[in-house]
């Protein structure tokens, strides 16, 4: 991407941004003592152009594996300096727009003339106002994404309840482990994986479902981590699907012979690891003399730049007589695209993909994030007068190698 336009229209608002923020920060700095002031602008001036210089770097500099963390952390500082600054900057326009607004009036007004800046009385102006309050907002944001480094693997158990009148009486307090999105091509800290892994297990599961993204591109990211999730086991198995991440839709291959290999390699890695991968099928889960049905579908958005692998209608064929049906497909746009029109026996959901967007907050009765904006179900429980669906927050993390508010989560699913 470094030598399409797009990068260098946005290297080019990058210097812009910067010119505009330094604008502001003359602005909040205008009482300093001069010396002060020579600090602060040369400190503002090496940090971004520092920025910049390193983000046309990064894509010319070899990490090896153990250094992956580094880039990523060093990306992610830079997209949070800019972010902080463009969403300071809102501010910073929002007053030149009132400033804006006050000349023309006073260009307009012949018998009227208008305060002018030096002109308004007691307080602080509020072009300083507004100065200061878009900086706190943005080194808000700034200093919540730093702080949010330490949260990804701060492993979360999140533990629901779910009752059902068409459940199989055998089945009634089956304990499931829902987890999703592993994205072992993120981790760096093996141990803290392993301390995952470890909590999971002692939930003691009777079945594990784990529903897509376990690499981010390629299979060759869970070699270093086959010893860590093997130790998933379940009395009644570990079922697994694929997720967008799994395709290698997100590399540059040589050619389409070397993505298919991957696939199959991919494959391989759940077979190895002991799990059993769905691919648009579904198996006969029995307890005594009851039996349910459990579907796992290839991955599937109702979104347009996802393609649709899934065959939910192949998954199904022959699941019609089991009076209970549980379904794992990846991303959670499936449910209201396909699910809860077409399939309204199916009476749980199981999904991921959204992670939360690692940033976000969550009170008791409250939740936000900004992928709510894109996915209307993005985190936890959802009903569709019988159905149910559940989106687990992400056991590992994608892009920014952090969690605000958002943690990974471990779900633990009580069928009664």
């Amino acid at each position: 991407m470094r030598n399409t336009p797009f990068w260098w229209v946005l290297l080019g608002f990058m210097v812009l941004l910067d010119v505009y923020f330094f604008q502001a920060l003359k602005i909040v700095s205008q009482s300093a003592a001069p010396r002060t002031k020579t600090i602060i602008f040369t400190v503002y001036w090496v940090l971004s152009i520092g920025a910049i210089l390193m983000l046309i770097a990064l894509p010319y500099i070899s990490f090896d594996r153990q250094a992956k963390f580094a880039r990523t952390a060093i990306f992610s500082v830079i997209a949070g300096l800019f972010f902080a600054k463009l969403i300071a900057s809102l501010f910073f326009f929002i007053d030149d727009i009132r400033r804006g607004a006050q000349w023309l009036v006073a260009k307009v007004s012949a018998d009227k003339p208008v305060l002018t800046e030096a002109g308004e009385k007691e307080g602080i102006t509020r072009s300083v106002f507004l100065s200061w309050a878009g900086m706190a907002v943005g080194g808000g944001l700034f200093g919540t994404l730093v702080y949010g480094f330490g949260n990804k693997y701060r492993y979360q158990v999140n533990k629901t309840k779910l009752a059902y009148n068409n459940l199989p009486v055998a089945f009634k307090g089956l304990k499931i482990v829902h987890i999703s999105d592993i994205h072992s091509g993120s981790f760096t800290d093996k141990k803290a994986v392993i301390r995952g892994v470890e909590k999971i297990m002692k939930q003691q599961p009777d079945l594990i479902l784990f529903t897509g993204d376990l690499v981010n591109n390629v299979a060759i990211e869970m070699e270093d981590y086959m010893d860590v999730f093997d130790k998933l086991k379940a009395p009644m198995g570990v079922y697994s699907t694929l997720g967008n991440h799994d395709y290698g839709d997100y590399v540059s291959w040589d050619n389409e012979e070397d993505k298919k290999v991957n696939l199959e390699k991919i494959k391989e890695v759940h077979a190895a690891l002991g799990w059993r991968l769905l691919m648009n099928e579904h198996v006969v889960l029995e307890k005594g003399a009851d039996k349910i049905a459990l579907l796992g579908v290839e991955n599937w958005s109702s979104k347009a730049r996802f393609p649709k692998y899934g065959d939910l209608q192949k998954a199904y064929a022959g699941a019609e007589a089991f009076p209970f049906k549980i379904l794992m497909s990846h991303d959670p746009s499936h449910w209201k695209g396909e699910v809860c029109e077409s399939y309204k026996d199916i009476d749980l959901m199981l999904a991921g993909h959204t992670h939360g967007m690692q940033f976000g907050v969550e009170l008791p009765g409250f939740k936000w994030s900004p992928v709510q904006y894109v996915y209307k179900e993005w985190a936890g429980l959802y009903k569709n007068e019988a159905q149910r669906l559940y989106i687990n927050r992400g056991f590992g993390f994608i892009g920014y190698p952090g969690r605000v508010g958002i943690l990974p989560e471990i779900t633990v699913l009580e069928l009664s």
